[in-house]
């Protein structure tokens, strides 16, 4: 069994979060391999500008796959005892509809509050629409953890926590209020042994994407 994973830098790839997390919880033993953020195509899919999502991608066994998605969908038929989507089909059906709706939505949270796990920007000033956004995220996490008891969006850890953890992040980058059962949400997710690691070895990283470490 042969999978590499390529992903782009820790500190600002929300994307490439998702998918190693996936990986992590999938349990499949794999290489990770790091794009330069100075590689104009990462780069580009960082700061928003590129029409497609490259990076992470999985190489299993010759096979790639490239999307966040589709790599959850690979690695729940991969390693099916990792239970990374519900077992129950009406709650498996749930789960892929907030992380669908993760995976093309959300467009001004992601531009108003950008992922950088070294930044900190108290009582960062939020735009409306961005607002909008927070507002959507919060009510799912909030029926979830209500129709499911806890303490992940569907009971056990799933693919939407590893979905909607980089959001946990720009949360805490930027200050953000929350209402007390998104916020315990967030400190679950912050206590993730996978995401203290992620987050320990994006403190290492030297680089810095000038564009994300402006105040706006």
């Amino acid at each position: 069994m042969s999978a590499t994973l390529t992903i782009s830098s820790k500190n600002y790839s929300a994307w490439s979060l998702r998918g190693w997390l996936m990986m992590k919880m999938s349990g499949v033993p794999f290489e990770e391999v790091i794009v330069d953020p100075d590689d104009a195509m990462a780069r580009a899919e960082i700061l928003l500008l590129s029409p497609s999502i490259l990076v992470p991608s999985l190489d299993y066994e010759g096979a790639r796959i490239w999307d966040t998605l589709a790599i959850g969908e690979f690695l729940n038929e991969l390693a099916p005892e990792a239970k990374l989507l519900p077992a129950d089909r009406m709650r498996r059906a749930h789960c892929r509809s907030i992380c669908g709706e993760m995976h093309s939505g959300f467009n001004s949270l992601r531009s108003a509050l950008p992922m950088n796990l070294k930044g900190h920007f108290p009582n960062f000033k939020v735009w409306s629409k961005a607002q909008g956004d927070i507002a959507r995220v919060t009510q799912i996490w909030r029926e979830c953890l209500a129709q499911y008891g806890g303490p992940w969006l569907f009971g056990d850890l799933s693919i939407a926590d590893a979905m909607y953890a980089p959001v946990a992040t720009r949360f805490r980058t930027y200050d953000v209020k929350l209402d007390a059962v998104s916020q315990a949400y967030c400190d679950q997710i912050f206590a993730w042994p996978a995401m203290q690691e992620w987050i320990a070895q994006a403190l290492e990283e030297k680089e810095e994407i000038e564009e994300l470490e402006v105040e706006f």
